[in-house]
């Protein structure tokens, strides 16, 4: 059954699925209203029922202490008020009394009752001895006498006694008290009842299943008209391939779940896109940095193949195709470093590190190489501030930033290094005196083999890969790393690192890192 479902389509599956909840919920309506129609109406017969009861008895006791007289079979006579006869018991049945002409205990409580009740009850009242005095039934029919109702129950038995009997062909339901001089039984027949509740037996059986039909036809049509914008995103979805990524999914124009779907997929394909435009981009730039040493080095070998050359010409032919080779070298290196980093391949240390003097030792190397250069190197550094991170790989950060900076700074110029604490961060500057670069270009250069300008940035030997490493090495650390330029004015990089958290257990800040890094 579960693999049959499972082969339906979702529309079918979502329109059966919601018939049987509906079937569940009629059905349990239907037997609801017929069990409280049920419950209702016998409650209010039982309350009239005992309510007949409990009065007759009160009148009759009320009457019988105003007389003072025993209770004696009423006579027949027409009532002037209501339009039909109250008749007496069979004459078999029926005690006489010597004070005809005098007032009637019964027949007054009769009369009295049925003046203030427009309901018609059936009515038989006995005294002690199970003598009938009095009833009202159609047919020489009796209900049964109180013994009888009280028969086979626990005693005492409830005032005033409910139950239901059979009398003649009817079914009655009967209350029943009993006093010291006086039985009184009141019944109604429940014809009426057991009518009424085929009636709406009946008007449930047939207007149950039209309720269930018309429900799971709307059922199939919301499902359907649901799903239609699932066949417009399938289809145009089907024509989404690498080729075509920069089509999107149609928005429905209700913000409902299939819009949001529609959303996420939409940004979903804008990333792939991105992400295609990128390994397109980086597959051309790559080509195009392997390809111009490669052809440089092809070029020279072939030139010392065509004829003798002298030694001193094989020594500065191979001496560059070394240096076309250290460069495809570098460039292999740094591609394998972002792949690795990308994949998740390469782990950073998480350890204590003195960024005060690691900031130092890297200057300190780099003021012979800015002295060959003719320039200045500032270093404004306070001491103790300490970070989580990786040693090497914050030392290659700022070897290529201090490298960057000597290569693109004219003779004459300065590079100045600072750092600052910025609760919780520390803020790292390295700014030059340089050739800048331009607003346009500034957007593009932490990317791959991006150069400003390719011709010097080859001559100075870059790979376009430094600046993309130290992006990487940065956001590692849960930092940030943007630039700030002029075009012939100069370059400032401000980093932000974050600091150690303020603890005087500093092995306990480190542990911690560790167990973050893993």
């Amino acid at each position: 059954m579960r693999n049959l479902l499972r082969r339906l389509p979702l529309r079918w599956r979502l329109t059966l699925w919601y018939s049987v909840l509906v079937t569940i919920a009629l059905a349990a309506f239907g037997g609801a209203l017929y069990r409280t129609v049920s419950t209702s109406l016998y409650k209010n017969l039982d309350a009239s029922l005992s309510r007949v009861a409990t009065s007759l008895d009160y009148i009759v006791k009320q009457k019988q202490q105003e007389s003072r007289r025993p209770l004696r079979i009423p006579r027949r006579r027409r009532s002037p008020v209501l339009p039909f006869d109250i008749a007496p018991a069979p004459a078999d049945t029926l005690r006489s009394d010597s004070t005809a002409d005098e007032p009637d205990i019964v027949w007054m409580a009769i009369y009295e009752h049925m003046l203030l009740n427009t309901r018609t009850f059936v009515i038989q009242i006995a005294d002690t001895s199970g003598t009938i005095l009095w009833h009202s039934l159609p047919s020489r029919d009796t209900l049964p006498m109180f013994a009888e109702l009280v028969r086979n129950d626990q005693l005492p038995p409830p005032y005033p006694l409910l139950k239901t009997v059979h009398v003649g062909s009817e079914h009655y339901r009967v209350a029943a008290v009993r006093s010291p001089t006086v039985e009184i039984v009141v019944g109604y027949p429940l014809t009426e009842i057991e009518q009424t509740l085929g009636e709406l037996f009946a008007t449930l059986k047939i207007g149950l299943p039209l309720v269930l039909v018309v429900a799971v036809l709307g059922g199939y049509w919301l499902a359907r008209y649901s799903l239609r914008q699932v066949d417009v995103l399938t289809k145009t979805a089907q024509d989404i391939t690498a080729r075509h990524l920069n089509v999107r999914l149609p928005m429905p124009p209700v913000n409902d779940e299939i819009a949001r779907l529609t959303a996420t997929l939409n940004d979903m394909i804008a990333r792939l896109e991105q992400s295609f435009q990128q390994i397109q981009q980086f597959t051309s730039d790559a080509s195009h940095e392997l390809r111009t040493p490669l052809a440089i080095l092809i070029g020279e070998l072939e030139l010392m193949l065509r004829r003798p050359h002298t030694v001193e010409e094989y020594q500065a032919a191979l001496a560059s195709a070394l240096e076309e080779v250290v460069r495809l070298s570098k460039v292999v290196e740094g591609l394998l470093e972002l792949s690795r980093a990308e994949s998740g391949q390469v782990e950073i240390e998480h350890e204590l590190v003195d960024l005060s003097q690691l900031i130092a030792d890297v200057c300190e190397d780099f003021e012979l190489l800015a002295a060959e250069h003719d320039l200045r190197l500032d270093c404004d550094i306070p001491q103790f501030v300490r970070i989580v991170g990786d040693r090497a790989r914050l030392r290659q950060v700022l070897i290529n930033l201090l490298d960057n900076a000597v290569k693109y700074t004219p003779a004459g110029g300065t590079i100045r290094v600072s750092v600052a604490v910025e609760q919780p961060w520390v803020h790292l500057r390295i700014s030059d005196t340089g050739i800048g670069i331009p607003a346009e270009d500034i957007p593009f250069i932490f990317d791959r083999f991006y150069r400003v300008d390719k011709a010097r940035s080859r001559k100075v030997g870059g790979t376009g890969l430094g600046l993309a490493i130290v992006r990487w090495i940065v956001e590692a650390h849960g930092g940030s790393i943007n630039v700030e330029s002029t075009e012939g004015v100069g370059t400032t990089f401000h980093l932000r690192l974050p600091l150690v958290p303020p603890t005087t257990d500093v092995q306990r800040t480190v542990t911690h890192s560790h167990a973050q890094s893993s």
